[in-house]
Order: C-alpha cells, then structure tokens, then sequence
C-alpha cells in the first residue's frame, strides 16, 4: 500500500522499499495469494527497522525479497543509492556481500556435513575477499567476535548449543563486513535466557560495526530493546508504522494495541488486560470490500466493512492505516 505522503527522510535512507509486492498461488486453485501487498518503508544506515506481526503476515516474505533470496512481482528496493532489484550476474554477486541473512534456526541454516570453519570461511572464498593465507586468521576473528574461541573451527555445529550455534551463525553473515543484517526470528528458537545474550550480541556488533538490522520477530519485549523503528503488518500490508518506543507506549492502530496486549507478564509493565481478537486473519485486502482487519477489530464501523484506509500521517512520524486512530487504548488493570 502506497504511503499518503512520502517521509522526507528517503534521501538519506541506507535501504528504501517502495509498493512491494509477493504473491503466490495457493494450493488447490488458480487464485494468488498476496504475501506482501504493497509495503514502503526506509531504514537507516545504523538504524534497526523491525517488522512485526503475527504469522502469516507477510514479514519473513519481506525479508527474503530484500535479501534477493525470493523474486519480487511489483516494486522497487532501492540500497545505498543503487536499483537493487536491476542487479544482475557479477554485479549482483559482488554487492551481496552487503546485505546478508541471519536465519531463525541455526540448526538448520548451518550444514551438519561442514566443520565450522568452513562454513565461517565460505562467503570470504566465494566473494573473493581475503588470500588463502590470511582467511584462517580470519575466521579466527570472526569467532572470537561473536564470543566463540577460535579452536571452534574444526568442529561440527552438532557438537554446540542452540546458542553457540547462532553465534557461529551470526559469524558467518559478518564474514563479508556486510552493511545490512536481514534477522530473521533470530533468537525465537532459543529459550528466553540465551535468547537475551544473543540480543546483546546484535546490539553490540551494531555500535561496534554500525550495522543496519531489518529485524523480523514477533517478540514485542525483544522488538522494544533492538529497534529505532517498528512497521506492523497485517495480511501482507503495514498499518502502523513509528518511532519504536511511540508505538510501544501508545499504540494508534486497533491490531497493534491488541499484539501487545497479549504479551504475557502482568505487573512488568507489559500487556495490563488482553484485548480479545476474534478468530483468525482471513481473507486479503480488497476481498471483504473494506479494512481486511475490520472482522476482528473490537472498533470496527459500517464505513470499516466498506472502504479500505490508506495508510496515513495521523501525527509526524506516526503512521495508521485506520480510520479511528488511537481510539483502542491498551485497557488498564
């Protein structure tokens, strides 16, 4: 969905998506499905940009189109200044090593088959990045930069934790010094005790090597400690999009306040009363003739049910694809 307005930020954006757009056909029927329906936002350089929502809301699609690992069916990403999506052959391989993916599951993006070393050491051997001389020092320091000891290189990711396991991970996506991070659920796979080391980790790496995170997670409590900006979606669309701690203390749009209502843990200054939602997401954005959110929205009008809002600039910076914004307030105790 198109923004009302565009930020005047755009010049200065390290990544810029512009009406992206994802659609597959579903199982059984000749009717695509819109993963992602015509998503715009900008990240800056350094800045950690996370997308929200609940599963099958289209944000892991965002992330893998940016990353180029799915191919896009309308739109533009435009990264530092260049048509990212005109990439092709060798120029394309040699910009990837500025915008890599740090997967959900190491247990299953790392090979099983390859001692960590190797997997470290592939993208410096396949970008061409360091002599043959120089690469086993660096992978050494890669390890060590992620808080893992060199001699972990000759092992297999068998013989590490979920945490550890992660870490080597992370290792291999900064191999290539790369200027964007695509973290992907990156420590829901984790319990919540090393889950919270590898957060800190991130956090680190981004002061120490000025990262940039496209933050993919539903974890709320995570989401307000990693991110400058938050982008909520819903059926592939965003319907808030703000300042992360503007978004977290109050919510403008009625999907927004009910995900963070439903965080667990009453007294930790985290979800005060539930707000209940009603079934499950259905349908897609023009299918129902109106808000595709209207069927479980506790606020819902007749005028919900028949015309679809646009995501707008309700205050500056603050961003509500609702026609009754900040009306749904977090109910207290």
């Amino acid at each position: 969905m198109t923004r009302v307005s565009a930020p005047a930020e755009a010049a200065r954006a390290l990544l810029e998506v512009r009406d992206l757009r994802k659609s597959y056909r579903a199982r059984g029927t000749q009717k695509p499905l819109a993963a992602v329906d015509g998503v715009t936002f900008l990240l800056r350089e350094g800045e950690t940009l996370a997308l929200v929502g609940e599963s099958g809301s289209g944000k892991t699609t965002v992330g893998r189109l940016v990353a180029r690992l799915e191919t896009a069916d309308a739109g533009s990403i435009w990264f530092d200044g260049l048509d990212w999506l005109a990439l092709e052959g060798e120029t394309l391989r040699r910009k990837r090593r500025d915008v890599q993916v740090v997967f959900q599951d190491p247990q299953t993006s790392l090979n099983p088959r390859m001692r960590v070393g190797d997997q470290v050491a592939e993208p410096l051997r396949v970008q061409k990045l360091v002599s043959r001389r120089e690469l086993h020092a660096r992978v050494a320091g890669l390890l060590e930069e992620v808080g893992l000891d060199a001699a972990a290189s000759s092992r297999f990711p068998s013989e590490f934790s979920g945490g550890q396991r992660q870490r080597i991970a992370i290792a291999r996506a900064l191999a290539t010094r790369p200027r964007l991070l695509v973290c992907d659920e990156p420590v829901s796979a984790l319990d919540a005790s090393i889950g919270a080391q590898i957060v800190n980790l991130l956090l680190d790496l981004q002061r120490d090597l000025g990262l940039a995170y496209l933050f993919i997670s539903h974890d709320l409590p995570i989401v307000s400690r990693v991110a400058d900006h938050v982008a909520v979606l819903y059926l592939g669309r965003i319907v808030e999009e703000g300042p992360a701690a503007a978004v977290m203390a109050r919510p403008l749009h009625p999907y927004t306040a009910a995900l963070l209502s439903s965080v667990p843990g009453e007294g930790s200054g985290w979800a005060p009363a539930r707000i209940a939602l009603p079934g499950e997401p259905a349908g897609g954005w023009g299918e129902i003739g109106g808000c595709a959110f209207a069927p479980r929205c506790p606020i819902a009008r007749p005028h919900c049910r028949e015309e679809s809002p646009p995501l707008a600039e309700v205050f500056p910076g603050r961003w509500a694809a609702c026609f009754y914004p900040g009306e749904l307030r977090l109910p207290a105790v």
